[in-house]
């Protein structure tokens, strides 16, 4: 094992979440294997992530402590109050260092959420890593630390900082998404409490239950899910032919399941329930890899998925039982275009109306809709600029919108999240309004019985707002982060990446490693932008211009090195790296994937 003796630095921030109101630093994490998770709540590869480390924190008990670090990219997630929600929203069992200056993270040297950082039980840090699909490396190494300090009787395996929250009780637990059922009645995803829920048409009555609420995936007439989203009907014709009524966003299962209304049965409709990993492809329907399906809706003959996981688009039908890619690259940005070509960045939203689909685009704060085999943005600037402003499409901004559904006139509503407010785009004059504000992150909008009904996620309800029109103009934010200064000229671009213990890098499909770079503005660089299969790229940064954003997405591909069936595994990340322009700046830039 190759293990640097650099001494971890100090866990600073504004205070502690899941530790009985006590502050935590190393001296008290001294004798546990530590790992730091650098996340922000917003980004949906650092709730991968912690699934990735629940078996971890199952398997090795005290001896391993994870700490979150909460580093935030939105403003919004700078509240506490909204922190503290997101960590009982996702279940996060371990201790979280709230850090809204990113003092921590610039410690240690983050350049992405999520990173990993494992620290001995003598405090030094061993290993570093971007992105997820880090599984395997970490189970390797807190094993190899954990035996090495058990044999030197430097490990501490008794006792944890952690501390449960007491339990909060709401008929809603952080409901996602609903869906308006025949006869009146709303249909909402329970997420935080994994189940859906019937609601009478006062948004309080319940009607009925499906799902026992337990964390799990089981068909059958008491089924389970696993935070579950995005609700789809389909149209009667169809749900006569395949035997199910709706289709649901399983999302932490990477599943859809289809749910049959009259006795509220569920069966797995699509996905593996493994997380995507590798190249997406068409196929049977059960038989192809999900990745955090957030929404769906049924559109041009078939079920559109909303695969906020892997920036895309995909389809599913129901009758011919397949599934497949049906927009985007997977590389996490904004760029329009042909189906194929567009770039996304965690869609969220989706909301059918003619021959028009719309969504939400949520880490690019963009209202985004697809036409004619075309996708365009309505509203949206890119990955580092947001806020609430209203007006024509050069001025306004949103934060971070999960859902948006359409009103009788054409015009779209928009559950604007981060700034708890109801927004509405008007596709005829490209403006866009505020309808109302002081909402608990609304994460959808629908139309039931005539009124324009919220998932007011945060406040555990479905309501119908009270409608106060007036121009804001008002909060623009950017994502601001340390810019790495780089020397003008040449910029050698270098991407580390070791294979887990027990893995060697699979050359099955030709290169094993992929790298694409891109800048923002396009402009930034004049020569080294575009794909190849090796980890170092000779960049050259154009003359003119001063600062800007480089996009980099690595990914590697690695089997296990001794096994009959070799198991495959693929390790990726999507690094926005600021940079400036400084005649004492580096000629060199290193991204870690895993080190």
């Amino acid at each position: 094992m190759n293990q640097s003796r650099v001494r971890a630095a100090e866990l600073v921030g504004r205070g502690w979440l899941n530790t009985g109101g006590r502050r935590l630093d190393l001296e008290r994490l001294r004798g546990k294997v530590a790992v730091l998770d650098f996340w922000t709540f917003c980004c949906v590869n650092c709730l991968h992530v912690l699934d990735e480390l629940r078996p971890l924190e199952e398997k090795y008990g005290d001896a391993l402590v994870v700490v979150g670090v909460h580093s935030p990219k939105f403003d919004h997630e700078r509240d506490p109050d909204a922190l503290a929600a997101a960590v009982e929203r996702y279940g996060v069992a371990h201790p979280v260092l709230d850090d809204p200056e990113l003092t921590t993270w610039d410690a240690y040297a983050a350049r992405a959420w999520p990173t990993l950082v494992v620290i001995d039980p003598a405090g030094y840090v061993v290993s570093t890593m971007a992105g997820e699909g880090h599984f395997e490396a970490l189970d390797a190494i807190i094993g190899d630390l954990v035996a090495e300090h058990t044999a030197a009787g430097t490990l501490d395996p008794v006792g944890s900082p952690y501390v449960a929250p007491p339990p909060a009780e709401t008929t809603l637990r952080f409901p996602g998404k609903a869906v308006e059922l025949p006869g009146g009645d709303l249909l909402a995803s329970d997420s935080a409490h994994h189940r859906l829920v019937r609601l009478a048409p006062d948004l309080e009555t319940v009607r009925a239950v499906i799902g026992t609420g337990a964390r799990g995936r089981a068909d059958g007439p008491e089924p389970e899910f696993n935070e579950p989203q995005g609700l789809a009907l389909l149209p009667g014709p169809v749900a006569e032919r395949v035997g199910y009524d709706l289709v649901v966003a399983d999302t932490v299962n990477h599943l859809l399941r289809g749910v049959r209304l009259a006795d509220g049965s569920v069966a797995t409709v699509a996905g593996t329930g493994d997380q995507w990993r590798m190249d997406g492809r068409s196929g049977a329907a059960l038989e192809v890899d999900l990745s955090s399906p957030w929404d769906v809706a049924w559109f041009d003959g078939k079920v559109i998925v909303a695969m906020a996981g892997i920036h895309q688009l995909w389809y599913f039908d129901p009758v011919a039982r397949t599934a497949g890619v049906w927009a985007g690259t997977t590389v996490e940005s904004l760029r329009d275009g042909p189906p194929a070509e567009a770039w996304m960045a965690q869609p969220s939203g989706l909301a059918a109306d003619g021959d028009r689909l719309w969504l939400v685009d949520a880490e690019t704060s963009a209202l985004r809709y697809v036409e004619n085999g075309h996708m365009h943005t309505a509203v949206g600037r890119g990955l580092f600029d947001f806020g609430h402003v209203d007006g024509l499409p050069d001025r306004a901004l949103m934060q971070h919108p999960l859902g948006l559904g359409v009103l009788p006139d054409g015009r779209i509503a928009v559950a604007d999240t981060y700034n708890g407010a109801l927004r509405r785009f008007d596709p005829d004059t490209g403006e866009l309004a505020t309808l109302a504000t002081g909402l608990a992150e609304p994460s959808d909008a629908i139309v039931a019985g005539g009124r324009t009904v919220v998932v007011e996620s945060a406040a555990h309800r479905l309501t119908v707002p009270e409608i106060a029109e007036a121009a804001v103009e008002g909060r623009r934010h950017r994502v601001t982060r340390k810019r790495t200064a780089v020397a003008p000229g040449p910029l050698r671009l270098e991407v580390l990446f070791e294979p887990a213990t027990g893995q060697k890098l699979d050359y099955s499909f030709g290169s094993p490693l992929s790298l694409k770079v891109s800048a923002d503005p396009p402009q930034l660089l004049e020569t080294g932008s575009g794909s190849s299969g090796e980890f170092t790229r000779e960049l050259a940064l154009a003359s003119g211009v001063d600062h800007g954003v480089l996009q980099v997405v690595a990914q590697a591909a690695t089997c296990d090195a001794e096994a009959e069936h070799p198991a495959c595994h693929l390790t990726r990340q999507d690094w926005g790296v600021p940079i400036e322009i400084a005649e004492d700046g580096t000629d060199t830039l290193r991204l870690a994937l895993r080190t």
